[in-house]
C-alpha cells in the first residue's frame, strides 16, 4: 500500500517550492540535501519550519522540497508557504492557526522594475541648479 502524500506549492519573490509531506519521523530534505546543509543560516531554517511550530506538528511529517529560483531568503519563504498549504491539505483544522499566523497568504512583494530616466526604480539623477 502506498503512503499518503500531501503536496502543495509555495511561492515568494521569484522562488517556487514544491512541497511533499509524508507522515513519518520529521526528516527534512531540500533539493536532495538536508535542511541544515541547504540553509546555512539558522534564521532561514527557522523561517522555513515555522508552520510546524505554530501547529505543534513538528516531527510528525517527513518533508521533501524541490525549490528553485530566487535567493536563499526567498526560497525559505516559499518553503514556508508550501508547507503551510500542505498542512492544510493534511488536516483542515490546522487552517485557522496557519491563517492567523499569516502563512497561507502569498507575500506578493517583488522587486520594483527600473524606470527610464532613473538610476534605479525610484532613485533620480542628481539635480543640478546650474
Amino acid at each position: 500500500m502506498a503512503a499518503v502524500v500531501y503536496r502543495a506549492t509555495g511561492k515568494r519573490k521569484s522562488s517556487v517550492a514544491r512541497v511533499s509531506l509524508i507522515p513519518g519521523s520529521g526528516s527534512v530534505e531540500v533539493n536532495g540535501r538536508d535542511l541544515e546543509t541547504y540553509f546555512g543560516r539558522k534564521v532561514l531554517q527557522t523561517v522555513a519550519m515555522m508552520p510546524f511550530e505554530t501547529t505543534h506538528t513538528a516531527g510528525k511529517f517527513d518533508v521533501k522540497v524541490n525549490v528553485r529560483g530566487g535567493g536563499v531568503a526567498g526560497q525559505a519563504g516559499a518553503m514556508r508557504h508550501g508547507i503551510a498549504r500542505a498542512l492544510c491539505e493534511a488536516d483542515e483544522s490546522l487552517r485557522t492557526p496557519l491563517k492567523r499566523a499569516g502563512f497561507l497568504t502569498r507575500d506578493s512583494r517583488t522587486v520594483e522594475r527600473k524606470k527610464a530616466g532613473l538610476h534605479k526604480a525610484r532613485k533620480r539623477p542628481q539635480f543640478s541648479k546650474r
